[in-house]
């Protein structure tokens, strides 16, 4: 049985989570184990809610990070980042269990991630974590973080 006949989700017609506790993250083995090497996932349109209004709030995350011995199956994290949409949390909550979600799901040898989290009062909130100091020689794009225009 290889790591792709494990996945429960890829393939198959998959409801949307109703919560990230919920949600399955899976993963298979790193292909180039031999190698550092950035893996980078954006997600432009990520939604969760308030946890005192009720409120939409949006954001765009970038995940970055070199793997180990396991890698992210892309439509178990897509699954994962939209059962965010009916959950009520801070921004600091959401991008930090993320990260610590993913973190403990396939122990990358470093990940960095960025919640830019769009205004709520007029304020855009940032939110950065990162594991520690990225390996020597790894190829790390810059994080661009777009100033909020608005209209």
């Amino acid at each position: 049985m290889t790591d792709y006949d494990k996945l429960k989700q890829l393939g198959e017609k998959t409801a949307l989570p109703q919560s990230p506790d919920e949600a399955m993250l899976e993963a298979v083995d790193n292909p180039h184990i031999d190698v550092d090497y950035n893996i980078r996932f954006t997600c432009p349109e990520f939604t969760s809610l308030c946890p005192l209004t009720g409120q939409p709030d949006f954001a765009k995350f970038i995940i970055d990070y070199i793997p180990a011995e396991k890698i992210l199956e892309s439509k178990s994290l897509k699954l994962f980042m939209h059962s965010f949409r009916n959950h009520g949390d801070f921004h600091e909550a959401c991008t930090i269990y993320i990260a610590k979600r993913i973190i403990a799901e396939i122990k990358p040898k470093w990940l960095r991630i960025a919640g830019l989290w769009y205004p709520r009062g007029g304020i855009p909130i940032d939110i950065f974590y990162q594991t520690a100091e990225a390996p020597k020689g790894a190829l790390i794009p810059e994080l661009v973080c777009d100033e909020y225009k608005g209209r």
